[in-house]
């Protein structure tokens, strides 16, 4: 069986701590375990979020002034390429030496027409005071935004169209490669008005990117690793309950939040409606038990409506 798995920033880097090479690497090893036994019966493709690997990388930038920052296109790149090397080499530990691994930069288009461009809302990098956010906008064109008592960059967050590199991805599956790819919803690309393609100063969302993935890839089973054990209506309220099993459809009748679990949710039913196939949310621990429909949130054309935990 085909299976995509997109782990959240949670895997790479727990929340509050350093943004340190050994963090990432201890990280990368807890989640190497819990994808080894899924690997060693099933082809799979790893995708994973990259968000506070391009921050430390943009907070490094401003401490060198003596050249521009690089764009966010080449930033993406750098992250796809040090994140796979160290998902490669942990998972690589665990499976048979045989097992052949291959990590692939993905670039990923977007629509310049998308709606997302005019209203920029996805923040990045380090915070400013207001002072210096007004310079950068003036001198680089930066859209910033209040956060807090501070200002941050904030970007476009456009909806993937097409991933570049879907059919090397195929040939490497068919061949019986463990993939990791897509990266931190890919490398953002987009064709000029003179029909070259260049790389686009937005952020992909990963959960998106992957969903586009799964789809292209025709995978029979799509799962978005977070640190979270289900979906839950009322999340942090007393009274929450968490979803075992729900429809497209019936997981569309309640709101959650965008800068979180709302993302994925959306890419849980699109994947299930436009496939048939079956899309999950749960922990990261819980992915042998997801696969098996013992755990998480599972998201199926097949589910009447909503079944409670």
């Amino acid at each position: 069986m085909r299976v995509v798995v997109a782990l959240g920033g949670n895997a790479l880097l727990r929340r509050g701590e350093p943004m340190t090479a050994v963090n990432q690497r201890a990280n990368v090893k807890i989640a190497a375990q819990a994808l080894a036994p899924v690997a060693r019966e099933h082809q799979l493709v790893i995708s994973h979020g990259n968000g506070p690997q391009v921050g430390l990388l943009a907070l490094q930038a401003s401490a060198y002034k003596e050249v521009e920052p690089y764009p966010l296109d080449v930033l993406g790149a750098q992250t796809e390429g040090s994140i796979g090397y160290m998902i490669e080499q942990e998972l690589g530990n665990l499976v048979p030496f045989e097992v052949p691994f291959a990590t692939v930069l993905t670039m990923v288009e977007v629509d310049p027409k998308d709606a997302a461009f005019q209203k920029p809302d996805k923040p990045i990098g380090p915070v400013y005071g207001e002072e210096e956010a007004r310079r950068l906008a003036a001198e680089r064109g930066w859209v910033m935004a209040p956060d807090g008592d501070r200002f941050r960059r904030v970007v476009p967050s456009p909806l993937p169209k097409r991933i570049f590199e879907i059919r090397p991805i195929k040939w490497l599956l068919e061949r019986g490669t463990i993939v990791i790819c897509a990266g931190g919803g890919g490398i953002p690309t987009m064709y000029g008005e003179d029909g070259k393609l260049h790389g686009a100063e937005v952020v992909i969302d990963k959960d998106r990117a992957s969903a586009l993935l799964a789809r292209e890839l025709e995978a029979a089973f799509f799962i978005m690793a977070t640190d979270v054990s289900a979906v839950q209506v009322d999340w942090g309220k007393p009274g929450a309950k968490a979803i075992r099993r729900a429809s497209p459809a019936g997981l569309g009748r309640f709101g959650f939040a965008a800068g979180s679990m709302g993302p994925k949710v959306e890419a849980a039913r699109e994947f299930a409606d436009r496939t048939g196939k079956t899309a999950a949310i749960g922990a990261l621990a819980d992915i042998t038990a997801i696969l098996q429909g013992r755990a998480g949130t599972l998201v199926s054309r097949e589910v009447p409506g909503i079944e409670w935990a």
